[in-house]
Order: C-alpha cells, then sequence, then structure tokens
C-alpha cells in the first residue's frame, strides 16, 4: 500500500506485516498518489508547485520531476492502465496527460467543466476518462477517438445536487460510481450516461468511493468518521432501480450494439436504422460530419 500526505512523505506499506518498506520526503504537500499497472511505477502530485513526480516503486527514488505542470492546485493523478502516460486534472479545470517516454505534456484539455475538476479515474483499457468536478457533474472523455478536441466530454446526465468529490469506474467500464458532497453515492451506468441507484446512509460529505475487483461491493468513506461497504451484486431487483426502468421503459428501446454486441438503451423516438450502436462503439469511431467552410461572397 502507498500513501501521500501533507507532511511530504510518500510511504511504503507491507500489508501482511503492518511494517513500512521505504519512505521518501519530497518537496511539498502531497495530494494525490496512484501506482502503475505492472507495479513499478509510482505518481504523486505535490503543492504549492503544482508538481508531478513519478517515483520508482521499490525504492522510491524520484525518475521524473515536473514543476509547474499546472497553473493551480492538482486534485488528483492517475496512470493510464495501459500506456506509459499519467493523467492529473487540477482546480485549474484542466485535464493533462503527460507521456513518460516523451517526457512531455502530449494531451491538454481545457475541460467544460464550470468548477474545480476533484477526481479522474480511467476505463481499464485508456480509451475513456471520466472527471468529477465541483460544478456537481462528471464527464466522460474518449481519448482515442479524439472527438472531445473539438466537442468537449460527454456530461452524465441527472447529477448529483452537491459537488463531486470522487469516481471510480469497475473493471468492464460497465459500472461508474462517485461520491458527492450531497453525502450520497451515486451508480451509473456508462453506456447510456444516465444515473442507476443512489446510496444514501453518510451524514456528512462522501470523499472517497472503490469498487471491488467484480464490481460487486461499493466502499465509501466520507468525512462523517466512516467507511460503508455497499453489496451493489443484485442492483436491478432493487424497488427504486426496478421502478426507474419501468418508468422509462414506456419511451426506451433496449438494442444490441452491431459492433460490440452488448445491449444498451435508447429512446423509442430514434429506430434501430438511426442507431445501431451503443455510445462507447460511437464515441470510438470519426465523425461523418464535415464542416463546410462559408461560402464566398
Amino acid at each position: 500500500m502507498v500513501t501521500v500526505s501533507w507532511d511530504k512523505k510518500m510511504v511504503v506499506w507491507d500489508l501482511e506485516t503492518g511494517h513500512v518498506l521505504w519512505k521518501t520526503k519530497l518537496g511539498g504537500l502531497l495530494t494525490s498518489c496512484s501506482c502503475s499497472a505492472d507495479g513499478r511505477l509510482l505518481v504523486c502530485a505535490a503543492e504549492p508547485q503544482s508538481a508531478v513526480y513519478i517515483c520508482s516503486a521499490s525504492s522510491g527514488q524520484t525518475l521524473h520531476h515536473i514543476s509547474n505542470h499546472h497553473r493551480s492546485t492538482i486534485t488528483q493523478c492517475r496512470f493510464d492502465p495501459q500506456s506509459p502516460r499519467v493523467a492529473s486534472v487540477s482546480a485549474d479545470k484542466s485535464i493533462k496527460l503527460w507521456d513518460l517516454q516523451a517526457q512531455k505534456a502530449t494531451v491538454s484539455i481545457s475541460s467544460n467543466h464550470g468548477n474545480v475538476i476533484s477526481a479522474c479515474c480511467f476505463s481499464s483499457n485508456g480509451h475513456f476518462l471520466c472527471t468529477a468536478s465541483w460544478d456537481k457533474s462528471l464527464k466522460l472523455w474518449d481519448l482515442q477517438g479524439g472527438q472531445f478536441r473539438s466537442q468537449g466530454g460527454t456530461t452524465l446526465q441527472r447529477g448529483h445536487e452537491g459537488s463531486v468529490s470522487c469516481c471510480v469506474l469497475s473493471a468492464d467500464a460497465g459500472l461508474l460510481a462517485s461520491g458527492s458532497y450531497d453525502r450520497t453515492v451515486a451508480l451509473w451506468d456508462p453506456s447510456s450516461l444516465s444515473r442507476t441507484l443512489v446510496l444514501k446512509g453518510h451524514s456528512d460529505w462522501v470523499t472517497d468511493v472503490s469498487l471491488s475487483a467484480d464490481g460487486k461491493l461499493v466502499a465509501s468513506a466520507s468525512k462523517d468518521g466512516s467507511v460503508r461497504l455497499w453489496d451493489v451484486e443484485n442492483m436491478e431487483n432493487i424497488p427504486e432501480v426496478m421502478q426507474r426502468k419501468r418508468a422509462e421503459g414506456a419511451g426506451v428501446h433496449i438494442l444490441q450494439c452491431e459492433e460490440c454486441g452488448k445491449p444498451f438503451p435508447v429512446s423509442r423516438l430514434l429506430t434501430s436504422d438511426l442507431l445501431t450502436r451503443c455510445v462507447f462503439c460511437r464515441l470510438r469511431a470519426p465523425p461523418t460530419y464535415r464542416p463546410q467552410p462559408p461560402p464566398v461572397t
């Protein structure tokens, strides 16, 4: 386990013994950390320099140090699970992808979030990045297709009533969980970009959420001093979810994506001739519309 703190220290622990394997002191208050998919590298963000440190997981040695990476506090940094790059989000409302091989930021997005971006998470294939913001919304970014450069992020509908503090995607990208200052945990269906269920029980704002590897359990931590474990394996049988689906059923078709084969909901106002692929496959495809220049007068 890796922990970082405002005491400027990164500490690596052996969970079997509880002993510290190594610790190192870096130049600033450490606000976030993440481990690469292969377990060889660690990344952390530091203030007040808006800096990013890439360290060896075996020794803590600093391999890369990027100063002034953002214009304001870096709220979270995450390794891409499939590529040698690090995503970071910030209070400056921007998203950056720093390439470890090129040793430079290869993607910089001035997001269309209206407030601080508080958190981010990758899908397991690295194609999509989800961002959470104090503007009470979550957005999905297609990093492979690149349409975000002209269209921005895709907003998830029916958001939280308070600022969103955290988000996490399941391994198969079929479930998204988010926590908020409204003291709730929300579960989302990324394929339909809609909220499935709201979990209530915390008495103060939710600071972090996590999903089990099989997607059957959600863990949430809160400023109320508690950690809650939610069983969402049989979520489809919860009366609230069933009622919502019945209410939406009159206006919704369930279609099968012709590209990936997964089922996805679509309004009855649209036919299968017009819409035959789920949102993820549509986002990956290049846009068919090409804007034409104005006529010469």
